[in-house]
């Protein structure tokens, strides 16, 4: 019965002291950055680049309804093959033409057991992509003469997002920089070398893109196209988090 109690309290023990060690090695760094005395100025820099679309993405739908299924699946085949031969004739690669949803159901008018059968739905989305920006309004005025049943959406991109995010990203860090020296200078210290970098989703602070922060852009070069269909500008937007030591 003694040699049970004993080996309760050597085992009580050992979890006391393994408890007290992971306890005091959570607490080191902490101990250590207030011993060191790092001193830090947190900031923060957004930047924008405006840049001018060059691709253009079209996401149109065609849809036919007839009593008889092959007759509307043929008439639904018919109309989307010239949508196809549009494209080629507006040079867009075929790696950039993709039928994109396919979809078949009968189609009745009413809810109840009365309801009346109007025929078969035959529904078929073609995505594509064309790569010259200055013939988009005269492709769109054919699309729509050429028996599209919807267009989904018109989209404007830029095939160099991953360039274009880079240089918002260094200016958005300049723009911190900037920031942190400017303040700096106010109590009359200077920054010393970054501490660390964090960069944010710009998206979560859209409605805080005035307040409290360095904000700068740079425009590209703009297309002028003629014609009622504005291509506008691409916003890519870059938002960092800097602490520099305070020296």
């Amino acid at each position: 019965m003694l040699k049970l109690t004993q080996g309760r309290i050597m085992k009580r023990a050992f979890y006391s002291v393994a408890v007290l060690v992971f306890v005091l090695a959570c607490a080191l760094p902490t101990l250590a950055d207030d011993q060191i005395g790092v001193r830090l100025i947190t900031v923060t820099g957004e930047a924008e680049v405006n840049v001018p679309p060059n691709e253009v993405v079209f996401d149109l739908t065609v849809q036919t309804i007839h009593k008889d299924l092959r007759t509307a699946k043929t008439q639904t085949d018919d109309r989307l093959k010239k949508i196809i031969d549009l494209t080629r004739k507006y040079k867009v690669q075929a790696k950039d033409v993709q039928t994109d949803y396919i979809k078949l159901e009968p189609r009745y008018r009413g809810n109840d057991e009365s309801r009346l059968f109007i025929g078969y739905s035959v529904r078929k989305d073609l995505l594509f992509t064309l790569r010259d920006v200055t013939q988009a309004e005269e492709l769109l005025s054919e699309l729509i003469e050429s028996g599209v049943s919807r267009l989904n959406s018109v989209r404007f991109q830029t095939s160099d997002m991953r360039r274009y995010r880079d240089q918002a990203r260094a200016m958005a860090i300049q723009a911190a920089q900037e920031k942190a020296v400017a303040l700096t200078a106010q109590i009359g210290q200077k920054i010393g070398k970054a501490y660390s970098i964090e960069e944010e989703a710009p998206q979560r602070f859209a409605a805080m893109a005035n307040y409290s922060q360095n904000t700068v852009s740079s425009i590209e070069g703009a297309s002028e196209t003629e014609g009622t269909l504005a291509l506008g500008q691409i916003k890519v937007s870059a938002r960092v988090t800097v602490k520099f030591e305070l020296n």
